[in-house]
């Protein structure tokens, strides 16, 4: 339930802010970089109850990063014509990039709280060494999605090798959605609602991006097919 209003809250904040954030990205990177900081001044302890418990939620769990992630996706697969696609298309890559910062605040913390155990040898449950596997390799594409959405890369890189290597998103929204899944699992076999609850929706949105984004695939394919026998003809 926490993801599903966290998301509801960014995507209604994206709508809202999205002048602000094409014309003054840097401030939206700032601030994200802030909350990381606040995040982990919050890890020893130094903030008040009320604010540690909403970065708890929103940072350690990544729901935030998440939801940004979510709404850069679903933007997407919209419908070419629709008002949502034409409002938040040209900020995809800034949302993109406050979503990677915010992100770097979850990592973080789960390097810090795992790496000694790992190093140590000690014993991990197979569905949270799954999830740390996967958390590599997003790593990897994260960084990779991160540089590429800058403006200063996008402006030098030529066309076709950048719409290439942003196709990482794909893989990097799927993994992802299969990444929370691991880490609830061993809460959700035990009975944890809330781990059962969020599971859900998780696979629900991600189902959802899934089909959709199929359905767009198959809806430009036969547009170019027709642009090719106009062509043609």
């Amino acid at each position: 339930m926490d993801f599903l209003i966290t998301l509801a809250c960014t995507t209604a904040a994206c709508f809202l802010l999205r002048n602000p954030v094409k014309r003054f990205p840097v401030l939206f990177y700032v601030l994200a970089a802030a909350l990381d900081m606040l995040f982990l001044v919050g890890c020893f302890g130094l903030l008040p109850w009320f604010a540690w418990s909403g970065l708890l939620v929103l940072m350690r769990r990544c729901l935030l990063a998440f939801s940004l992630f979510t709404v850069v996706m679903f933007v997407g697969v919209l419908p070419a014509g629709s008002k949502a696609r034409a409002w938040l298309a040209p900020v995809r890559g800034e949302l993109s990039l406050v979503a990677c910062i915010l992100a770097a605040g979850h990592v973080g913390f789960y390097v810090a709280s795992y790496a000694p155990r790992m190093l140590a040898g000690g014993a991990v449950e197979p569905a949270i060494a799954a999830s740390l596997a996967l958390a590599l390799v997003l790593l990897a594409l994260l960084a990779v999605l991160g540089v590429t959405s800058l403006k200063s890369v996008r402006t030098r890189m030529a066309s076709t090798p950048w719409k290439r290597l942003q196709r990482l998103a794909y893989p990097f929204y799927l993994l992802a959605c299969a990444h929370v899944a691991c880490s609830l699992l061993p809460a959700a076999l035990h009975g944890g609602t809330a781990a059962q609850t969020s599971i859900v929706a998780y696979a629900a949105v991600a189902a959802a991006y899934l089909v959709l984004r199929l359905m767009r695939f198959a809806m430009d394919r036969r547009r170019a097919r027709a642009a090719a026998q106009r062509a043609g003809i």
